[in-house]
């Protein structure tokens, strides 16, 4: 089933759509650590200062990852849109952070008028 991304969003409403139905909350979790092979390399670059591109890719990548599995979890409850959408990221241990992406499954059709 394809999923409209364009019906997901941090607001908690669409612009020219009516809510029809509220299916609760959706959660994508993703738990990742550092690879000591990626500490070292961002350990260089934290010598040189500026962005730590290692880390920037490795918590895109989280939550890239947390966001799609919150996408699947409302694909299979039959909701065509997230609203309220939202991260949270938790250190687990030293390396170890779990990302947490979450929102309201709702069904959306276009608003008449």
């Amino acid at each position: 089933m394809s999923f409209d991304h364009s019906n997901v969003t941090a607001a908690f409403e669409l612009p020219n759509m009516t809510i029809v139905r509220n299916y609760g909350i959706v959660r994508g979790i993703i738990v990742r650590s550092r690879s000591v092979v990626g500490q070292i390399g961002a350990g260089f670059q934290t010598l040189f200062g500026g962005n730590i591109s290692l880390y920037t890719e490795l918590c895109e990548r989280a939550r890239v990852d947390a966001y799609e599995l919150m996408i699947q979890h409302a694909a299979q409850m039959g909701a065509n849109g997230v609203i309220g959408v939202r991260y949270d990221a938790t250190e687990i241990s030293s390396g170890v952070t779990e990302v947490l992406c979450y929102g309201t499954a709702v069904t959306v059709v276009p608003a008449q008028g």
